[in-house]
């Protein structure tokens, strides 16, 4: 006995067919049409428990079709395929009540898993159509990892559940927080974002919640925090792991009772917006060091998102990088191409810095460089060598650095015998091997202190001021 009927649309015979195999073997009543105006036709006439439709069709685009869709038949349950996938296919797809979103090419088994879902438990329809412009799209990337991502925010956008970002630096969680609210329900009001590591330790309870006159020394005026100015809207906290436990404390109970006082003040508040959360780091860790609160960590972790490095999504280099050359010509600098072995350069590269060190990238090209198109020669001038993807799984410091340290340790107890050495090894081993492994990032690097930095993991003025102890001669080009 069928389990439900289904309305196919696709212009692709071969996807029609797929489906009505899959479908039908499952236990479903399948009929297929290659236009909308069939689809149309059969919604019309009471037809089908549950649509499945491409986005493009011959006719008519089925963005169109589906809030006529929605307004004749509010319960009827439409998944959307795409190959268009990008971020703005989700969300459109999300405002204009489709229960589900999947990219092309699919999983036939997560699909079945999907319309068994709908028959059951159908969403309601969405309701206010949010911005549409392409032009400004804020996520980029078809790949499989941003696929995922695209189809939670879209689930998220008419919720008010708090998120938690996780992601190196550079990846985009501030574009991903944006994303959440201008693209959700609180986008009338404001976003506002504090960033944790950028504010004095003293400081942060004043800047989250405000403080009134006389608070502290300095207080000469009552002052509104992050929480009034985000009121209705909100509230991005990045960095969430670098807050000090007192102000976690002070935020726990903001989670959980709805209400704050201001620094100084007696009067609970009320409070109104929805929080964003990010952080580079293990908070998991951060708990077992006894440096952030777990019932907090659990109050805002209630949808992780986790946003993958750029060197784990390579193939979606080629897009950002058209992306942010269509960027920089908007802002006024010359139109650029790039040729495919450009493109090949970039996707073996490992960008320490993700997305971020990429749009710099493009717009330093567009700026700099007067030829139309970018070649990979151009681009291996701007990128360092070392943080080239490795053949093989072999550490990135030479084996002759190992070696080097075994035959200091060797000659150093062998300078004392059956005596034991004096205090001080870790320092002497460490002076032995800096200077060369200083020289040898900024030789990598063609003297570029920046990427010598990123490359050891060293923060640029500890980088400089160890040049000018071990008095290092920087070399640049090579010379």
């Amino acid at each position: 006995m069928a389990q439900g009927s289904i309305l196919v649309a696709d212009d692709d015979a071969a996807i029609r067919t797929v489906l009505n195999q899959a479908l039908s073997r499952a236990g479903y009543e399948v009929r297929t049409a290659g236009n909308a105006a069939t689809l149309w036709r059969w919604v019309t006439q009471g037809e089908g428990d549950l649509v499945i439709t491409d986005v493009v069709m011959p006719d008519e685009n089925a963005f169109d079709l589906l809030p006529r869709i929605k307004r004749f038949r509010p319960d009827l349950p439409i998944i959307v395929m795409s190959a268009q996938n990008t971020f703005m296919t989700a969300i459109r797809a999300s405002e204009r009540g489709a229960y589900e979103y999947l990219p092309k090419p699919f999983d036939l088994k997560e699909l079945i898993a999907i319309v068994g879902r709908a028959l059951v438990e159908p969403k309601a329809a969405a309701n206010d159509a949010g911005p549409e412009e392409a032009e400004n799209i804020p996520l980029v990337g078809r790949s499989a990892a941003m696929q995922d991502i695209y189809r939670v925010l879209a689930r998220l956008m008419q919720t008010d559940l708090t998120v938690m970002i996780n992601g190196e630096s550079g990846t985009g969680k501030e574009l991903v927080a944006r994303a959440l609210h201008d693209y959700g329900k609180r986008r009338a009001g404001p976003f506002v974002a504090i960033n944790m590591a950028a504010i004095p330790r003293d400081l942060i309870e004043s800047e989250l919640f405000g403080h009134e006159k006389g608070a502290f020394t300095g207080a000469q005026a009552r002052s509104t925090g992050r929480f009034e100015q985000a009121e209705g809207g909100t509230l991005f906290l990045d960095e969430i792991g670098d807050m000090p436990m007192e102000a976690q404390t002070r935020l726990l109970r903001v989670l959980q009772q709805g209400e704050y006082t201001t620094v100084g003040g007696r009067t609970p508040i009320k409070t109104n917006v929805r929080i964003v959360a990010a952080t580079n780091k293990d908070l998991k860790i951060l708990i077992q060091q006894g440096l952030f609160r777990e019932d907090l960590f659990f109050r805002l972790n209630v949808v992780p998102i986790r946003l993958p490095p750029l060197r784990e999504r390579a193939e979606d280099v080629p897009d950002l990088v058209r992306h942010f050359f269509a960027m920089a010509e908007r802002e006024g600098l010359p139109h650029k191409q790039i040729d495919v072995g450009a493109l090949d350069r970039m996707k073996r590269y490992r960008w320490p810095g993700n997305v971020r060190e990429l749009e710099n990238l493009i717009r330093r090209l567009a700026a700099l460089y007067p030829q139309d198109v970018i070649t990979a020669n151009i681009v291996d001038v701007e990128l360092s060598e070392p943080a080239i993807a490795p053949a093989s799984d072999e550490p990135a410091v030479p084996d002759q650095m190992g070696a080097a340290v075994e035959r200091f340790l060797s000659s150093y107890f062998a300078e004392f015998g059956d005596a034991l050495p004096p205090p001080g090894l870790y320092h002497r081993v460490l002076r032995e091997i800096e200077q060369p492994l200083l020289g040898a990032a900024l030789v990598a690097t063609r003297g570029n202190q920046i990427r010598a930095a990123e490359l050891l993991g060293l923060n640029r003025n500890t980088l400089r001021k160890k040049i000018r102890d071990l008095d290092l001669r920087v070399i640049r080009n090579g010379r």
